[in-house]
């Protein structure tokens, strides 16, 4: 994973406006959810250093997450968005792909 540069990683998300995506999505020790397959409507990225993502699914309202410092497109054009903290743990994760992530 490489440090987020807003603009690229944005184009990258905003690349699931209007078709159906699987989001695996967690926060250190609050929050899990893998494979909740949305279509999205509006995705965002702000901040600076540390990032912003939210994503608006048709229906279901939206999703946010905070602290994303990396991110990658990977072989399967999957977007993948973390969060390290400054010893090197990931504390956020955010993940997009047009394929259901595996169990």
């Amino acid at each position: 994973m490489i440090p987020i540069n807003r603009m690229e990683a944005e184009a990258e998300l905003r690349k699931f406006i209007g078709a159906e995506a699987y989001v695996h999505s967690e926060a250190t020790s609050f929050l899990f959810v893998r494979n909740f397959k949305v279509r999205v409507t509006h995705a965002f990225i702000a901040g600076e250093g540390s990032f912003r993502a939210a994503l608006r699914f048709d229906g279901h309202g939206w999703l946010r997450m905070e602290a994303l410092t990396h991110f990658e497109v990977d072989g399967q054009g999957r977007l993948l968005l973390a969060g390290y903290d400054d010893r090197g743990r990931m504390n956020v994760a955010l993940h997009l792909g047009r394929e259901p992530f595996p169990e």
